[in-house]
């Protein structure tokens, strides 16, 4: 295990039963408050690859994606549940592992050809963060990775996103 995964798994709270009995949710609040962590967490995202724009999905998305986009000298683009963005958007509909939702994207976010990072906390199903890839595309931008905080693999959200390569800071 490399230090950085050691790091990001010594502060994931485990909270069971939220947001439903059943659920065992990773909470990243400790981590955000270490300054080290999540200085490290902000480091090896913005690293990751040279892009033009890298997407924080909500609402934990915006918090990892947004310095990290600042640190790598990218845009940040928020893509929000349906009804939040007042420009015209984009949506996709897609199910979670305990519920489904809607991600919208301002329509005009992404240039044709721009390079665009994906960035969330949490890969479990797979739903959102394939979503978030139809959503880039469809604005004529290209997808040149996903990057999530930790990977839930016994959920096999990997499965869903063909194609798209995966960075995974942590796997549990």
């Amino acid at each position: 295990m490399s230090d950085l995964s050691r790091l990001i798994r010594d502060r994931i709270r485990d909270v069971p039963d939220y947001p439903k009995p059943g659920i065992l949710f990773k909470d990243i609040t400790p981590l955000l408050a270490d300054p080290e962590a999540f200085a490290a967490v902000t480091d090896e995202l913005a690293g990751l690859r040279s892009v033009d724009k890298i997407v924080g999905i909500e609402a934990r998305g915006f918090i990892l994606a947004a310095p990290a986009a600042y640190k790598a000298g990218a845009g940040f683009v928020p893509m929000r549940k349906k009804g939040k963005l007042p420009a015209e958007t984009l949506e996709a509909s897609y199910d979670l592992e305990y519920g489904s939702a809607t991600i919208e994207v301002h329509r005009d976010a992404f240039a044709p050809g721009e390079r665009v990072l994906i960035v969330d906390d949490v890969l479990a199903t797979g739903g959102t963060a394939r979503a978030a890839v139809e959503l880039v595309r469809r604005a004529g931008a290209e997808v040149v990775a996903v990057a999530v905080l930790m990977e839930l693999s016994f959920l096999k959200g990997r499965d869903r996103l063909d194609g798209v390569e995966l960075h995974p800071l942590v796997i549990v």
